[in-house]
């Protein structure tokens, strides 16, 4: 069937659309790498979206993707960037978009057909963990002291689900923090609170501007140098770190120099490729800790199926399948998180109504309207090429829609929306 595509300059084009890739679900746990995917949120679709109110979720359609990425054998990352903290997902929502979440872990532990897809004894946190930070104090300034609090506050509220913790950076604490010594302090508090080993986020300033300066500098080998310190204290606290700087060789440094047992989760959404594909091993050998990175990505829950398919391929010991399939997915990653890479989010949420995921495209806050209908149409024709959509009649018609809706004369023999 065709797809039409709209360009910059208003005018349609039209390519073949081919079937969907044949990206099979594991038949059991995935071995190789530790995955991760962020998702994002899906409201009611009457809800009221304006920017400023508060986050009125499809709780049905929010928990079943969640679900669809287990049947793919990847975790879920919640309640964070990805899910509109600091964008639209207030703390009432994250709390009860944390429980919820958690408790769909646990059904899923008993579901016979995603259970098997887990080691066996894994737990409510080794199928999702979530964020952890200071948002729910509406000050724009707090003391040192009552970040900690509000950090802890939120730890104990996470760990209470089963959910496993992901400290995520403060932007109270940036606007805080007076030197490297100061989040030092904070961490190594905030951790001694912890009841088993949390993932530490280091968000870049693409993702979040009112990060700059995170970990005490705006230089990203001192801040490196800080993070690498925070984690050395005592390693047994900190099961990964997940970076998010769009900086590969940044990520490669950091990961060379973690301690045993502190495994790196690239959230780098520009070259997660070649970062979890890795390094060759020794004289031919298996690879080893420290040669590749795990992911915890927002790219991943738009490219689940080929996420899965990768690692799956890397657990067969086929790297050069994997880097193929990856790559092609980065591909979509690089647009879906082009500048502003903040807005990434809607490319994310369409992706989810275009695979049938969700009712309709909105997003909390009015946050569907962030990108341009030349872009959406890019994430399309990328998807397609990609192997990314699920079910291509269905996307196309969708999108079609979402095409005449905006009044471009589509062709009406592609089929109604559904």
């Amino acid at each position: 069937m065709d797809l039409h595509l709209l360009d910059e300059d208003g005018s349609l084009r039209t390519v073949e659309l081919g079937a969907a890739a044949a990206f099979a679900p594991p038949s059991g746990p995935l071995r190789s790498r530790t995955v991760y995917a962020a998702v994002h949120v899906i409201p009611r679709p009457a809800s009221d979206t304006a920017p400023g109110a508060p986050a009125d979720l499809d709780w049905e359609a929010t928990l079943a993707f969640r679900r669809s990425m287990w049947r793919r054998g990847l975790g879920v990352a919640d309640a964070m960037d990805t899910a509109q903290r600091g964008m639209g997902l207030d703390p009432a929502a994250t709390r009860e978009l944390i429980t919820r979440t958690a408790g769909a872990a646990r059904e899923a532990l008993a579901d016979p057909a995603i259970a098997p897809l887990f080691p066996a004894g894994a737990e409510v946190r080794d199928l999702v963990v979530a964020g952890v930070s200071t948002d729910q104090r509406p000050e724009a300034e707090l003391s040192l002291d009552a970040i900690v609090d509000a950090y802890r506050e939120q730890l104990a509220a996470t760990e209470a689900t089963g959910a496993g913790a992901v400290l995520m950076a403060s932007r109270h604490l940036v606007r805080a923090a007076r030197s490297a010594a100061d989040y030092e302090s904070v961490y190594r508090r905030v951790l001694d609170a912890a009841t088993a080993p949390v993932v530490l986020h280091w968000l870049g300033t693409a993702f979040d501007p009112q990060l700059e300066g995170y970990f005490g500098s705006t230089d990203t080998a001192e801040a490196s140098a800080t993070l690498l310190r925070i984690i050395g204290e005592d390693p047994s606290r900190v099961r990964g770190v997940k970076m998010s700087l769009l900086d590969d060789a940044a990520e490669v440094a950091v990961r060379e120099q973690l301690p045993e047992g502190v495994r790196m989760l690239t959230g780098d959404d520009f070259h997660f490729s070649h970062l979890i594909v890795g390094e060759d091993g020794a004289d031919g050998g298996a690879q080893r800790e420290g040669t590749f990175s795990h992911a915890l990505l927002g790219a991943f829950a738009a490219t689940a199926p080929a996420a899965s398919a990768a690692v799956q391929a890397l657990d067969r010991g086929d790297r050069a399948e994997a880097r193929r399939i990856l790559d092609d997915s980065e591909e979509l990653a690089r647009h879906v998180f082009s500048a502003p890479t903040f807005h990434y989010k809607t490319g994310v949420a369409f992706l989810s109504w275009l695979n049938g995921h969700q009712q309709a495209f909105s997003m909390v806050g009015g946050m569907h309207a962030a990108r341009s209908l030349p872009h959406l149409s890019r994430t399309v024709e990328l998807a397609a090429a990609t192997g990314n959509l699920e079910d291509p009649p269905l996307a196309a018609a969708r999108w079609h829609a979402l095409l005449s809706l905006h009044g471009f004369a589509v062709p009406a023999d592609d089929g109604a929306a559904r």
